[in-house]
């Protein structure tokens, strides 16, 4: 008996100094190792909330990206089918308002962008037809307000603007527009606009260096001026100085198996939420300090169910809830702060 204890120690002894050499400088494998141990035992940070939407049977079509407005308290849900309405608006408690369907085609991404002085909403089309290869500005009904793009052509050009597949943007309070666009496109390319719709800085070749990319899927930008790019194609997260467009570093350590599909920040900036399509799961990030991007630091994951396929999702700037559009699921979930 007094063996199998000394054994026991022993193993435990051996296991701590291979996850203490590992987390400070040790081999590649070690590290890995370290890695996938600290994966599986982190705490729960969130849950599903079984209850949101109130009544589901309102998704009709296949659910590819939200937007919330926590100035309103709105969910806006973009979903692409025939004869269906194309915008669904909740409550954030999960209560139906309306929807609408106009000028829209092939939504694929969508940013609520509201202040004290306009509710605006913005869906990036990516559809074949005479309303596809734009950008477009809605108010909070539905009516089309601006443009973007050429509609219903695709190029390359940026005067006047044009788009193939643009995946999504990220609109500032100053009216500032963070536009990734290149779902599978002519275009591999993160766009800098003013508010008045002047490029200020552009990266915009395909590739697989330092502010090139393929397939940048999704952008955001964190309280200390930093905007984030899911390379999907990259299999990485590119970060770059929103002011002059500088690279200041990359992430693809989390993403040997697959490239992240969505990035956002919860409302305290202390994490980087990350969505990875096809293994149906969100890894919660520890967001670097000023000054340092350093490796992307796994603190949580939620695993969805197989096949869930979470495509974009948004945060509540109110509760810091995880809004998810599941187009595998053909719907939107909600997930909460566990505490």
């Amino acid at each position: 008996m007094a063996r199998f204890w000394v054994c026991a120690a022993g193993a435990g002894f051996f296991l701590a100094l291979l996850v203490l050499h590992s987390r400070f400088g040790g081999a590649p494998v070690l590290r890995k190792f370290s890695f996938q141990i600290s994966w599986r035992t982190k705490e729960i940070l969130y849950r599903l909330d079984v209850g949101w939407p109130k009544r589901p049977e309102y998704f009709t079509g296949t659910t590819f990206c939200v937007a919330i407005d926590s100035l309103s308290g709105l969910v806006y849900v973009a979903q692409r089918g025939d004869n269906i309405p194309k915008v669904l608006v909740f409550t954030e408690d999960g209560y139906f308002l309306r929807s609408w369907n106009y000028t829209v085609d092939t939504p694929h991404g969508i940013f609520a962008a509201s202040t004290l002085h306009e509710q605006s909403v913005w869906i990036t089309d990516v559809g074949s037809g005479s309303y596809g290869h734009t950008i477009k500005k809605y108010n909070s009904f539905g009516d089309l307000v601006q443009v973007l793009g050429t509609p219903g052509k695709k190029g390359t050009g940026l005067n006047p603007l044009q788009f193939d597949n643009p995946a999504e943007l990220y609109v500032e309070d100053t009216g500032d527009i963070y536009i990734v666009d290149g779902d599978g496109g002519l275009n591999n390319r993160l766009i800098k606009l003013s508010q008045d719709f002047m490029v200020l800085w552009l990266h915009g070749e395909r590739g697989t260096g330092p502010a090139k990319f393929n397939i940048p899927h999704s952008v955001t930008v964190d309280s200390t001026d930093r905007v984030w790019v899911a390379d999907r194609g990259n299999k990485r997260i590119q970060v770059f100085d929103k002011d002059t467009g500088e690279w200041l570093g990359a992430w693809d350590n989390c993403f040997t198996e697959e490239g992240p599909s969505s990035v956002r920040f919860t409302p305290d900036g202390k994490y980087v939420i990350i969505g990875q399509l096809n293994l149906s799961r969100l890894l919660l990030v520890a967001a670097p300090p000023v000054g340092s991007i350093g490796n992307c630091s796994v603190i949580s994951t939620i695993q969805l169910a197989d096949q869930v396929l979470p495509h974009l999702l948004d945060v509540s700037g109110k509760t810091g809830a995880i809004y998810v559009a599941e187009i595998g699921a053909n719907r939107l979930n909600e997930y909460l702060k566990a505490s």
